[in-house]
């Protein structure tokens, strides 16, 4: 029990490493066709697409990371994002410090 509460954790902070969130992805678009897509601005690192386990599909959210701040600069300067016709929601990750965040009293 205790070991999955680590890896829980980590994922949770593995997250905050990530440079993009991009939502509203087509049900039909795999993380292998979204590193593609992204890979135009610059190099893909890793792209996390996590998948609901009831139902099999993918959760239509994902989190990009690239190699280089000017790669992520390179997507965000592109008005709009388009895969198999819908248009993507795209958000910068911002990477908070411990002290910065807000405790559960405020």
């Amino acid at each position: 029990m205790a070991a999955a509460n680590v890896v829980r954790a980590a994922g949770r902070r593995s997250r905050r490493l990530f440079d993009i969130f991009v939502a509203e992805i087509p049900w039909t678009v795999s993380s292998k066709e979204l590193k593609e897509y992204f890979s135009q601005f610059g190099s893909v690192q890793r792209c996390q697409l996590p998948f609901d386990r009831d139902t099999g599909f993918h959760r239509r959210y994902c989190w990009i990371k690239f190699s280089t701040p000017e790669e992520v600069q390179n997507v965000l300067q592109k008005d709009s994002h388009f895969l198999e016709g819908s248009k993507l929601a795209l958000k910068q990750q911002i990477s908070r410090r411990r002290t910065q965040r807000k405790s559960p009293r405020e």
